[in-house]
């Protein structure tokens, strides 16, 4: 018998793990695998667990797929998780980390939903797997199809993706199709497609899935520190993310591996925040944003799929979300990369952005463990950077030229007198 079945996020409606379905029959909401917990607590082993190799599958007995026989994996997983302790003295908190997802195999956190949708898909037989895209879903779902030996179909919205993102999905063989709207948009139309043609998986993180794949990031970070965090800010596009964290962390409460459970933090562009301006609100639902936008293009989404589960995830854990600015997250981009040494995306430098104002409000104290996720690596947009930061000076090919700039003839000067 399965310790693993789905349930409906709207009406609670249960059904068996073989079924193949997206949402409820029901009511329509969208659906999430469940694990049974006693029976987890009972029957895995957490010390011979955690003796493995940090990784996606270390967590194989917490994750619902059948026939683990035939699993497909880049070896996602096991990202760093830096202490970043000039930053950390900059802002004022002794215990911050970034936990880096852009070191996953093709540069994002999608690695991780998408070793385990890939694997379902082939579980149920699927010929062909289909996402809607802004960027890193599209190049996870196009390397996973690959390794899988799939077809793989791409949709993206016009205009609003970032080249070094395309540039992989192009390369990995997908099928990409680029359509005259925005995201959102995008994704109803695979729905669409998926209903009408049963051979085709949907693997955007309405899948539940990715989601179940995704929640290992909560389950890392807890091993890492071998503590809870205190707080985890994490950037908000479709929602999926923030959903599934809070997903792992709970899950891990109850399994006993950890005393307490962060608060979860939402962060969305200023462009792009139907959830950040729900939360500011008190409200349980949310105002899509018909046209969003931000130089952060990994969460340039109006109206997030996930919207529900993330609402829940802020509330439930007694958290808050927020809105950044694009100057904000450029500016935390670069002071990420010179007092650290870690390049991510916009998006990724969103909860960045946001520890200065969170510190202002007194919402974080000095002593806090703040863990920051940084979805994706930076050479995925690099257009931002060659578009906002200074060309290379060009001098004459000469020594006195280079030491006259760098400043080493006047020092030189100074120190004979």
């Amino acid at each position: 018998m399965s310790r693993f079945y789905f349930s409906c996020i709207g009406c609670g409606a249960t059904f068996p793990l073989t079924e193949n379905i997206y949402s409820c029959s029901r009511c329509g909401d969208l659906i999430q695998a469940e694990v049974l917990i006693d029976e987890v607590r009972e029957e895995v082993d957490f010390r011979a667990l955690k003796k493995q190799p940090i990784s996606v599958w270390r967590y194989a007995p917490l994750l619902p797929i059948l026939n683990t026989s035939k699993l497909i994996t880049l070896h996602e997983g096991g990202t760093g998780l830096h202490h970043c302790r000039r930053l950390g003295s900059l802002i004022g908190l002794e215990h911050l980390y970034v936990k880096n997802e852009g070191e996953n195999p093709t540069g994002s956190f999608k690695d991780r939903g998408m070793t385990v949708g890939i694997s379902r898909a082939l579980e149920v037989g699927a010929r062909s797997v289909i996402c809607a895209s802004t960027g890193n879903t599209a190049a996870s779902l196009a390397a996973y199809g690959a390794k899988a030996g799939l077809k793989r179909i791409v949709l993206i919205p016009s205009g609003k993706i970032a080249y070094g993102k395309l540039a992989q999905a192009i390369v990995y063989g997908a099928q990409i199709v680029q359509i005259k709207g925005n995201f959102d948009e995008a994704l109803n139309i695979v729905f669409k497609i998926c209903s009408r043609n049963k051979e085709v998986y949907l693997l955007n993180s309405v899948n539940p899935f990715r989601i179940e794949g995704q929640k290992t990031l909560a389950y890392e970070v807890c091993d890492q520190l071998n503590r809870h965090p205190d707080y985890f800010i994490i950037p908000v596009g479709n929602a999926g993310n923030i959903s599934a964290a809070w997903k792992g962390f709970k899950e891990y409460y109850n399994f006993d591996q950890i005393k307490a459970k962060p608060k979860m933090v939402g962060v969305q562009a200023e462009g792009a925040a139907p959830i950040a301006e729900a939360v500011a609100k008190k409200s349980l639902s949310i105002t899509p944003v018909n046209k969003p936008e931000t130089v952060a293009t990994a969460i340039r989404i109006g109206a997030p799929v996930s919207w529900k589960k993330a609402l829940r995830a802020v509330y439930e854990s007694h958290g808050t979300a927020l809105t950044v600015s694009d100057d904000e997250i450029l500016e935390a981009q670069s002071l990420l990369a010179r007092l650290e040494g870690l390049f991510v995306e916009p998006a990724s430098a969103a909860p960045i952005a946001a520890l200065k104002k969170l510190k202002e409000e007194d919402y974080l104290s000095s002593g806090d463990f703040v863990v920051c996720v940084a979805t994706g690596h930076g050479l995925k947009d690099p257009d931002v950077i060659s578009r906002l930061y200074e060309k290379p000076v060009e001098v004459d090919a000469e020594v006195s030229s280079i030491e006259r700039l760098l400043g080493f003839a006047e020092e030189a000067r100074v120190h004979s007198i």
